[in-house]
Parts: structure tokens; C-alpha cells; sequence
């Protein structure tokens, strides 16, 4: 018996996303890792049907991205593109139970680095568009798919290099990214959860100088690492005040939680204290949902034992509440740091303020009404997410774009979260296949 649709489009997703697993596209932040083009060259081949317009750039030698285009009949209509990362974080293999980049099927499962961030929508998408390419229906709008390189380092040879070179292959009406899809709620009231918004990023580099001599005569001198270990310290004991976000009520009194919680949880008095009695892995959610935040992550200095280093420099992750801007994150960085705040040269890496896409939208409508065919009783529940995406490029263009995908009830959010970036990350088959059903229903409705 031949297979049934979704099961061949499922079947498909699956060996796709093996494929682009084994390619270990693995961004470190350096300009010369990604080497995107790998999964570049093979989306290209998997997607060269008839109908589908094809174009490549490259930001750096390697750094490729990948756009394909299903040009609309209807120059009025609204446009959608389909935005999927082709990067993966680096990983240490010696945690994991099997190879990171062996895309093995295993239990039901397809194990390896990217496989839930975010390899698996991004080999969804290319089905759906590849699927739609060969209907012969031609869509009402321009209908895009753009494999592209450089999110999991800030997207500066990704969507940021293409929105400053080439804005016409980011410009949609709309967008579809991750990562959404994860069943919330109670049995009484079940939602899934779409991400609407995100927390602004704003990564510094923080130059700390000092004097340079000789290790074997510290007394009193001026080294940097110890007053980079200051401002380390100082950036860690850092508490800025809570700031909620127009969604955060409505989390709330979603939580399952006794009225005396919910209370303290919109209380900007309260909240704190009560972060401080959750168990840790609940209170860093919590604490991030509702603060501005401020995590030291990488050091650099000279390597020689023997000299006292006249310069450390500190890469520091700061994460925004919506509202805030450079001119907050410098006010920041001066109250966090005192009368250190003179010692250190402050530069920005990164700058993109919290964004967030309204949900009085005809695609809002579309992924309520696909959501509503394997879940009837399941509403949409608009979030923001405290990492950042390349929907916040497109956002800055003037697009709509939300975070989507379709996930297995069985799939906790607790599980689904420690995947991201963490040890034996993998992706169920089941979710795999809601997700690729979710974004054909998703188009299939919006574009035709």
C-alpha cells in the first residue's frame, strides 16, 4: 500500500532533517565556523523543482544563505516567508548518549545537535515548500522559504547581513519561525503556546586595561584579570528591578499556582522574594521573564603564566524587558559596576530592543485554525521568549512574525526547554509530523 500523504511527508521531514544533522554546521561565533554551506548545497538539491526560484548569498566564505522563492499570482496579496537556521551551537559530545551528529532514529526519536533548535522546522519548511512547488498552484502572495546562516551568533552573517545587503530577500508581510508549538495549560483549559515576541538582545564587550609586569611581583599592581574578576563579580550581584511585559499577566493566570502565588507573581514588590523561594530551574524562567539580565560568559586575555596581563576583555549577554534601549544598558552597566563603571571601555556587539507582532492578524487566524484540526479543544496562547531569533530582524523591517511549530502533548515544556543548547538533544516523530502537517495547513489557508 502506498504511503499516505502525511506519512510520506513525515518520512521525508525525518531523512532531511538526518541529513542536515550529519552536515554539523557548527557555529562557534568565528567568523570561519557555520560553514552553512553544506546545508545550503543541500537544501539547494532538495529543492530544485519545478516552479521553485532559487538564489544563494554569501555573507563570508562559507556563510551561506538559501532562498527559495514560489512567486505569487496576486501582486496585491499578502506575502509569507518561511525562516529556518541552518546553524547549529557547538557541542561536547562526551555528554551524550549518542553521536551529537550521527542524526540517528532511535525509539521514535531523531538524535543530534539542531534537532529542536531548530534543524527540525527548518527541514519542515522545505518540505512544505517543495510540496506546495510541485502542486502546480501557484500561491496568492510570494511565498518564500529562506534556509539562513549565522542565528545562533547574532545572525551577523545571517538575516542582519541580508537585511543590510539585500533587504528585498527579507521583506515579507509575514513570517514563520521558531519555535512554538508546546501544549500548555491545564486538561480543563489546554493551550498551545505560539511566540508572539522576544526579549531584546544587547551583548557588550567590556575591555578591562591595567599595567603589565612580572608574575613573581604581584604586590600592588595593577592587574586587569583581578579587576575583571571585580567586574565579574559586581556584574553578577547586579539585581535591576522587575518590568513586566504586556503578556506576562496573561502567563500568569494561566499558571497553574494557588491565588497567593499569582499574586506575588504581578506584585513588581513581591516577585522577587518569591523567585528567590522557587527551585532554581523555575526561578531562572521567572527571573528572566521579568528582569533585565546580565550574564558574564566569556574571558579573554594573554596565556603566559609568568606576565601580569594589562588587558582582559569580558563578552557579557544582556538580555532586555521591553522598553529599554542602549542608553538603559549603559545606565545599567554604570549601576552595576560603580566605581569600577570608569575602568572598562564598553562596546556593543549586538543591539536589538524586544519586539513583539500583534495577533489580530489573518495568519493568527491560519495557525489557530491548523492547530484546531489534531487538537480541537486546544486554544492558541500568544508568549515571548527570553532568547532571541531572526524574528526580530524581520520584525525591525515591519513584518509580522511569530514563532510557531506544532509539538507532541507527551513533549513537557521542562523537557523540550533543557534540549535547547543542552546534552542529547533529539526530536520525537510524532512531533515532526504534526509540525510538517501544521505548516502545509498553515499556508495551504493563508497563501491559497
Amino acid at each position: 500500500m502506498a504511503p499516505t500523504t502525511t506519512g510520506r511527508r513525515t518520512s521525508e521531514t525525518v531523512d532531511l532533517l538526518q541529513h542536515l544533522i550529519r552536515n554539523a554546521c557548527v557555529n562557534d561565533g568565528t567568523a570561519a565556523s557555520g560553514q552553512e554551506v553544506r546545508n545550503a548545497d543541500l537544501l539547494a538539491t532538495f529543492l530544485d523543482v519545478d516552479g521553485l526560484e532559487l538564489e544563494r548569498y554569501e555573507a563570508a566564505p562559507g556563510r551561506t544563505s538559501l532562498l527559495a522563492r514560489l512567486p505569487g499570482t496576486d501582486p496585491e496579496a499578502p506575502s509569507l516567508c518561511l525562516n529556518g537556521h541552518t546553524d547549529v551551537v557547538p557541542v561536547n559530545a562526551s555528554g551524550w548518549t549518542h553521536d551529537p551528529f550521527g542524526g540517528e532514529l532511535i525509539d521514535g526519536e531523531v538524535w543530534g545537535r539542531g534537532a529542536v533548535d531548530m534543524l527540525n522546522l527548518t527541514a519542515s519548511m522545505a518540505v512544505t515548500i517543495r510540496d506546495l512547488a510541485r502542486s502546480g498552484m501557484g500561491p496568492a502572495g510570494d511565498l518564500t522559504f529562506l534556509a539562513v546562516a549565522d542565528e545562533e551568533s547574532g545572525s551577523t552573517y545571517g538575516a542582519s547581513w541580508l537585511a543590510a545587503h539585500h533587504p528585498e530577500v527579507m521583506a515579507a508581510d509575514y513570517v514563520l519561525t521558531e519555535n512554538g508549538g508546546l501544549h500548555v495549560g491545564t486538561d480543563e483549559a489546554p493551550a498551545i503556546r505560539m511566540n508572539v515576541g522576544e526579549k531584546g538582545v544587547a551583548w557588550r564587550r567590556l575591555r578591562v586595561r591595567g599595567t603589565p609586569g612580572h608574575g613573581s611581583a604581584p604586590y600592588k599592581a595593577d592587574n586587569a584579570l583581578l579587576t575583571a574578576a571585580a567586574v565579574v563579580q559586581r556584574l553578577g550581584d547586579y539585581a535591576p528591578p522587575p518590568r513586566f511585559h504586556e503578556l506576562w499577566r496573561s502567563e500568569v493566570e494561566h499558571l497553574a499556582v494557588d491565588d497567593d502565588d499569582r499574586a506575588a507573581l504581578l506584585d513588581e514588590g513581591a516577585i522577587d522574594d518569591f523567585i528567590d523561594r522557587l527551585p532554581p530551574a523555575h526561578g531562572r524562567y521567572v527571573h528572566a521573564c521579568t528582569h533585565t539580565t546580565f550574564s558574564p560568559n566569556v574571558a579573554v586575555s594573554q596565556t603566559k603564566t609568568n606576565v601580569i596581563p594589562d588587558h582582559v576583555e569580558l563578552h557579557v549577554d544582556i538580555r532586555t524587558v521591553p522598553g529599554e534601549g542602549p542608553a538603559e544598558v549603559e545606565a545599567h552597566l554604570r549601576a552595576a559596576l560603580g566605581d569600577l563603571a570608569d575602568r572598562v571601555e564598553v562596546e556593543p556587539l549586538i543591539d536589538h530592543r524586544a519586539s513583539m507582532s500583534p495577533v489580530e492578524t489573518p495568519l493568527w487566524d491560519s495557525l489557530r485554525r491548523a492547530v484546531a484540526r489534531p487538537f480541537p479543544a486546544s486554544r492558541l496562547r500568544p508568549g515571548v521568549i527570553n532568547g532571541f531569533t531572526d524574528a526580530r530582524v524581520h520584525r525591525e523591517l515591519g513584518a509580522v512574525a511569530y514563532g510557531v511549530g506544532l509539538l507532541s502533548p507527551s513533549l513537557s515544556g521542562t523537557e523540550f526547554g533543557s534540549r535547547f543548547h543542552g546534552n542529547d538533544e533529539r526530536i520525537d516523530v510524532e512531533s515532526i509530523g504534526l509540525t510538517t502537517a501544521f505548516f502545509d495547513d498553515v499556508v495551504r489557508h493563508f497563501m491559497y
